[in-house]
């Protein structure tokens, strides 16, 4: 139970890695425990497509350009309120300042946040690329259940002594991920992951986001 919680308080997303591969041992160990999270009717929802090598720098490459030529897609599915309430807006810019303060990028350098955020179209140079679907025609509650695996695949991770960083930008590029992966149409792109080993050098690395306090998303009745 130590070593759970050690993992749950010291897992950061990591934003750059060394050029060590993965074993793909270690991989099937993760992903293989993962799919031990919780599931409702144990229907076990979404599937992971994992990239390394040749395979992952095409990849990178087309999401890249899609990137740089504004070539969007509607993403298939809500991942933030629309509209953003305030108080969420609140943590979503304090978490980017952070991170672009620990880079040296100032709030107005717009090239300069534009080139890191292009680095989550190359798996921000980890050896491992993770994609992340899941059935169109699943409920709801089957995205808590692909949220449990994908948590799990980050404890697992961690656990093995790989880092992680999840990769939300990657659902507004579907139509490259599809046509890149072959993906069947029946599949939704729901996020990316990126795993290594990451650089303990790299100041982006460094920073830690803020958690909101107990008392301000838990009641406990009668205690």
């Amino acid at each position: 139970m130590t070593a759970l919680f050690d993992a749950l308080q010291n897992r950061r997303s990591t934003r750059r890695f060394l050029d060590k591969p993965v074993e793909k041992a270690t991989l099937e160990r993760i992903l293989t425990s993962a799919r031990r999270a919780p599931s409702g009717a144990n229907l076990q929802p979404g599937f992971a497509y994992l990239l390394t090598g040749e395979p992952l720098a095409q990849l990178s490459d087309r999401l890249c350009d899609a990137f740089e030529q504004s070539d969007t897609r509607p993403e298939e599915y809500d991942y933030f309120p629309q509209p953003m309430p305030a108080y969420l807006k609140a943590r979503q810019r304090e978490v980017g300042y952070a991170l672009y303060n620990s880079l040296g990028i100032a709030r107005r350098d717009i090239p300069g946040r534009l080139a890191q955020h292009r680095r989550n179209f190359h798996f921000f140079d980890a050896p491992v690329g993770l994609v992340i679907t899941i059935e169109r025609a699943m409920g709801k509650g089957c995205y808590m259940d692909l949220g449990m695996f994908i948590q799990s695949i980050f404890l697992a991770a961690q656990g093995e002594g790989v880092d992680s960083c999840g990769i939300g930008a990657l659902a507004s590029y579907p139509h490259i991920i599809r046509e890149q992966l072959a993906l069947p149409n029946n599949e939704l792109v729901v996020c990316g992951m990126a795993l290594g080993y990451g650089d303990p050098s790299a100041p982006e690395n460094q920073f830690e986001t803020p958690r909101a306090p107990l008392d301000e998303y838990a009641r406990f009745l009668g205690f």
